[in-house]
């Protein structure tokens, strides 16, 4: 799979969406969002920062889309989209899985960090930065 990158590299982005991920959306498409080092994949974030320990009531929802395969004329068969998770310079894993692949989310973390991810889906892997902030208050 990709090598993940050797410094915590959140990638985020606040611009469009790329018609290939931008299927449900109307109107502007422009939403903070996280490409897949390959981009095969795209993490949606309607919650901005992602907080560990969230107290507010509110939930760490992602949105994740993958790019549809080159060649297929049909969509690949649907696998869980494994996430496994490794806390930056830690030995802390966590695993995290989205039946039915790709989709909505809530990805709740054991700690604040920069956490790499890396993404398993229907035969197909991505990598990742995700940073998690520490609650406030």
């Amino acid at each position: 799979g990709p090598a993940a990158p050797s410094a915590c590299a959140e990638r985020l982005e606040t611009g469009r969406l790329p018609d290939w991920a931008d299927a449900g959306f109307t109107g502007d498409t422009r939403v903070r969002h996280v490409f897949g080092t390959g981009g095969d994949i795209v993490a949606i974030l309607f919650a901005y920062p992602l907080v560990h320990a969230r107290g507010d009531g509110a939930n760490n929802k992602i949105l994740w889309v993958a790019r549809p395969d080159p060649g297929r004329s049909e969509p690949a068969q649907l696998s869980p989209l494994v996430i496994t998770a490794t806390l930056d310079g830690t030995g802390t894993r966590a695993v995290r899985e989205v039946p039915g692949g790709p989709g909505p989310s809530i990805v709740d973390l054991p700690a604040a960090g920069c956490w790499r991810l890396r993404l398993d889906w229907s035969g197909r892997t991505d990598t990742m930065d995700l940073v998690y902030r520490p609650a406030l208050g």
